[in-house]
């Protein structure tokens, strides 16, 4: 079986998840969207009213700002892969629970190891503080970190760990210029943590 199968065999059961309360008030699970080979990873925060209406990630304002700084860098989403620490929407769109994101988490490994990308890019507080516990995203932002995951484990990884870039959330930037900012700054450095990051595995 090739990524691309593992990914719609994993993306079916993601689908068929009823291990939460929040699969019972959205409309569809959103597990992810792009490509099986993808160096890079984008992993937000959850899906909003408009992803659970077409069960695609970031398809709202932010997606547009997010497809808009892809296009800067010279990529579409067709090249990355793009998933959520959640994938049914918590209602009126809250802050993800603990808990739900700890029901997520093992949905979430599964994608990166079947994706194996060179670099993961956290957006927002949610998707850093899962990986990246005990920072503050206004000391990381624009970085790229090695951890180790140890639900990863190590065949595919140089020294077991896995290369982690923060950014803001795009939805934080939309009504603020300041914030927009430093996020496309932080954006176009991408390609050469990219870079760094082939170099060194």
């Amino acid at each position: 079986m090739n990524r691309i199968e593992k990914l719609e065999e994993l993306d079916k059961k993601i689908k068929a998840c009823n291990l939460c309360p929040l699969r019972k008030g959205c409309h569809q699970v959103v597990p992810g969207a792009g490509s099986a080979s993808a160096e890079i990873m984008f992993i937000g925060e959850a899906p909003g009213k408009k992803e659970d209406e077409l069960g695609v990630p970031f398809v709202g304002a932010a997606g547009k700002f997010l497809d808009e700084m892809l296009g800067i860098i010279k990529l579409k989403r067709e090249d990355v892969y793009i998933a959520n620490t959640l994938k049914c929407r918590p209602p009126e769109n809250r802050d993800p629970l603990p808990q739900e994101k700890e029901l997520c988490w093992p949905w979430l490994i599964e994608q990166i190891k079947c994706i194996q990308p060179k670099l993961i890019i956290t957006l927002g507080k949610h998707s850093m503080e899962l990986f990246l516990p005990n920072q503050k995203i206004s000391e990381i932002h624009g970085k790229a970190l090695r951890r180790e995951i140890p639900e990863l484990g190590k065949a595919n990884l140089p020294a077991g760990r896995q290369v982690f870039y923060t950014l803001y959330h795009p939805a934080a930037a939309l009504y603020n210029g300041g914030m927009r900012e430093t996020l496309i700054k932080d954006f176009k450095r991408i390609p050469k943590v990219l870079e760094k990051t082939t170099q060194s595995s």
